[in-house]
């Protein structure tokens, strides 16, 4: 009973999650306002959404007739039988009830004393990244079968991830720590191109729009390098503007693992070998996080 839903909660995609609150954690300590119940908060909150989307994108999927003998990518749970819509949908209002408790204590220890309108918004966004993870693929007309799945990945994997969490902490914002959220918007970002690269051919034919539909697979594999490119280069850049000492390249360690996801993927000429490098992808964003966040910190 419990194998299933583990596979439909997709364990691999959980530490592209976790980037978010980490880099946005990390920044905070650098500038020494980090709190661990605000990271404890925000990382289970963040688990709690990509769990929640995850969970979502099984069951809008099974009912767009997308799941088929087309699809190359892991087995999904309510189309293979093995967990029925009701308890999906039981599921997913679950994880949203759990997701929503966790947001709305992150607010109150973030702001205890804090301004309501302050809370009021960042209740605002939790509700829409509820909403988001939901929505991608359930729903009339979901912004994942239209194209927009990326720029909703790198709004709320990247910018409000980050920068959300990194305001959580000591009520501070920097302009300069956009330019690593970018970076990690756009590596998420990666991610999900790989998963619409892989799944390009059943997408065309149950009229799931992506961006890789769109624009045809060659060019999906030039976007991809091209998101990984940016992403090297904005950190940079934060690194450049707030330079102090030579640990804050700890970061370029991580590099040659981005570099070689981005080659691989440019020479692929067999979907169902991109499976391998969605977790690759996926770890090695985590660990581009990690590792521009320890540099920053030593």
């Amino acid at each position: 009973m419990i194998k299933p839903w583990i596979h439909a909660a997709r364990p691999r995609t959980l530490p592209l999650a976790l980037s978010g609150s980490i880099l946005g954690s990390f920044l905070a300590a650098a500038d020494g306002v980090f709190r661990w119940n605000i990271f404890l908060l925000a990382a289970l909150t963040s688990l709690l959404l990509q769990i929640l989307s995850n969970l979502a994108n099984d069951y809008g999927d099974f009912t767009k007739g997308t799941d088929n003998h087309e699809r190359i990518g892991p087995d999904r749970m309510v189309s293979t039988g093995a967990i029925t819509p009701r308890q999906m949908i039981f599921a997913i209002a679950l994880v949203s009830s759990l997701a929503l408790i966790s947001g709305v204590f992150l607010i109150l220890k973030g702001f205890p004393n804090g301004d309501g309108m302050i809370k009021l918004t960042f209740l605002v966004m939790g509700l829409a990244s509820i909403g988001a993870a939901i929505n991608y693929t359930v729903g009339k007309n979901p912004y994942g079968y239209s194209g927009f799945g990326d720029l909703f990945v790198f709004l709320f994997f990247g910018l409000i991830a980050v920068v959300g969490t990194y305001f959580l902490h000591g009520q501070i914002l920097q302009t300069e720590v956009f330019l690593p959220a970018i970076s990690l918007g756009l590596l998420s970002t990666g991610v999900l191109n790989l998963n619409n690269l892989r799944d390009e051919r059943s997408d065309i034919l149950t009229k799931k729009h992506t961006l890789v539909v769109k624009m045809g697979g060659k060019w999906g594999r030039i976007y991809h390098a091209a998101l990984i490119i940016l992403a090297i280069m904005t950190t940079a850049l934060y690194v450049a503007v707030n330079y102090h000492a030579i640990t804050q390249l700890l970061f370029v360690i991580s590099i040659p693992l981005l570099l070689r996801n981005m080659v691989v993927v440019l020479r692929n000429k067999i979907p169902a070998n991109l499976n391998v490098e969605l977790r690759n992808l996926s770890l090695s964003t985590l660990f581009f996080s990690i590792t521009f966040g320890i540099g920053l910190i030593l």
